[in-house]
């Protein structure tokens, strides 16, 4: 970064700067917890030379502490994959049952967006449909910061409510679906080998709540990849291009986590072979009456504070599953 004309380059400078921060994320927590534990070292060795008792219940409170700080970054260790440490696209589509799933999609939208407020990370929408009614049909929205899609890509699957509907008359419990998919948003220095020849784009006229570029012009644009089948879509920049350059952006990302998945023995099937948005399908269940619960069934991890979960406490789930995937197939799985 000190070299001269670093800067000239401002698209490729900031690429870099990204990548240092992602470096130092990993680094800088580990050097802080060395320097509190040696604190604490020193501190006992005093403490039991001199019989300092307050020294040693101090050391004793310190150890509490850095046995907590230690799980957490153990668990930034298991974000080890090629992609973890990029910021990440999350799309929610709503499933079969009209307003309600719409307005559960909004839930949705919002508890990323509350869980990424948490962690610091801005949040930025890609796009985005509301439903007549209330809700919204569609949305993506890109979570910016040091190791979200490792995170949330642990979040991609069905999910599923169920609640007293604000949208019957008769108050009679409803059941809806939402898909979540994650993907990584990834830069110029990974390569994606993409055949014009390949590629479907379509312009059309932004969507939207309204503004003076909103239906006017054909500055929405779709991609779709034809060997594949994958789509990408934008159309709330202000510009075709910018718009053209997000789709790309979106479906380079795509593609690059179908391939990875692909070279997983069982990971395929959750981008390819996900399944409809509805019974059978979903990865974890929210359940405001009869009584309050949000479980994950692929874990197991549960919680009865439904509120806290949908106002973003998404962690301890996303924690379950990874440490779940670790014990199966990540390092120290077998024999010994």
């Amino acid at each position: 970064m000190s070299a001269a004309g670093f800067w000239d380059n401002q698209e490729r400078a900031q690429a870099v700067v990204e990548q240092l921060k992602a470096v130092k994320a990993v680094y800088a927590p580990w050097e802080a917890f060395a320097s509190r534990l040696e604190d604490a070292v020193v501190l006992l060795d005093l403490g039991e030379e001199e019989g300092d008792e307050a020294s040693l219940a101090e050391v004793a409170e310190q150890a509490v502490s850095l046995a907590s700080e230690l799980g957490g970054l153990e668990f930034r260790a298991m974000l080890s994959g090629p992609l973890d440490d990029k910021s990440a696209f999350v799309q929610i589509q709503a499933g079969a049952g009209g307003t309600e799933s719409c307005d559960w999609t909004a839930m949705l939208l919002r508890m990323y967006g509350q869980w990424a407020e948490r962690m610091g990370f801005p949040v930025h929408v890609v796009d985005r449909l509301d439903n007549d009614e209330a809700g919204v049909r569609w949305g993506i929205i890109e979570i910016r910061g040091a190791y979200a899609y490792g995170y949330l890509k642990t979040e991609t699957g069905v999910h599923r409510l169920v609640r007293i509907s604000p949208f019957d008359a008769q108050n009679r419990r409803q059941t809806t679906f939402a898909s979540v998919d994650v993907t990584p948003v990834v830069d110029d220095s990974l390569v994606v080998e993409i055949n014009d020849a390949d590629l479907q784009i379509e312009t059309f006229k932004a969507g939207g709540a309204g503004g003076q570029h909103v239906n006017k012009t054909e500055s929405a644009v779709r991609i779709r990849h034809l060997p594949t089948g994958v789509v990408a879509a934008c159309q709330n920049e202000r510009s075709q291009h910018r718009n053209r350059k997000m789709a790309m952006q979106m479906l380079k990302a795509k593609l690059i986590r179908l391939e990875e998945e692909r070279r997983q023995a069982d990971a395929a099937s959750r981008y390819d072979e996900k399944g409809e948005i509805g019974w059978g399908n979903q990865i974890r269940s929210y359940v405001l009456h009869p009584y309050q619960m949000v479980k994950d069934h692929r874990t197991e991890h549960e919680t009865s504070n439904v509120q806290a979960v949908l106002d973003g406490d998404l962690t301890p789930f996303m924690e379950a599953t990874l440490k779940m995937e670790m014990g199966e197939d990540g390092p120290g799985s077998g024999p010994g």
